[in-house]
């Protein structure tokens, strides 16, 4: 059984948390996990900026971070934390709402999780078509800028290291 914990600890803006959910479940499933825990946290751009310094030394504030604590084959556990304050910022920049852009940074961030990497040309390419699988599901296109072969804009360094857009 997969397990997911969703807690929204920011007050700021509203997020529709099933929808998040369904994402992160979809994506677990579809990639073949079939039991672990995954929890998923909501917070403001001062926690994420902290959380992002404590754990990867980064001082500044970002959109997602994925921290995979245990997987194996069919089965996972980590945790996925994303900014609303950050999604509130970027989104209309995309023409999206701010659930869009919550989405997109779960849906990111769960692709981590499950193995899927961003580092190199050739596997961004790879993680991009299954976010945009993903987020097709729940009829949105995915648009990227690109900046010297890195997405720009939004800091992701999830699991190691790349940017969302």
């Amino acid at each position: 059984m997969i397990e997911i914990e969703l807690s929204n600890q920011q007050d700021t803006h509203r997020v529709d948390e099933p929808r998040i959910v369904a994402a992160v479940e979809r994506i677990l499933q579809d990639e073949g996990i079939r039991k672990g825990n995954v929890s998923i946290a909501i917070v403001d751009d001062p926690t994420i900026h902290e959380l992002n310094r404590r754990y990867l030394q980064h001082d500044y504030p970002t959109d997602v971070l994925s921290f995979p604590l245990e997987r194996r084959r069919g089965y996972l556990e980590g945790e996925v934390i994303l900014s609303a304050d950050t999604a509130g910022a970027n989104c209309s920049r995309f023409g999206w709402t701010l659930d869009d852009e919550l989405l997109l940074y779960a849906v990111h961030g769960t692709l981590h999780l499950v193995g899927y990497d961003d580092s190199t040309p050739e596997v961004r390419q790879q993680m991009r078509a299954r976010e945009m699988h993903y987020l097709a599901g729940f009829g949105l296109e995915a648009r990227y800028e690109e900046d010297g072969g890195q997405a720009s804009d939004v800091d992701c360094p999830a699991a190691g290291g790349e940017n969302v857009r």
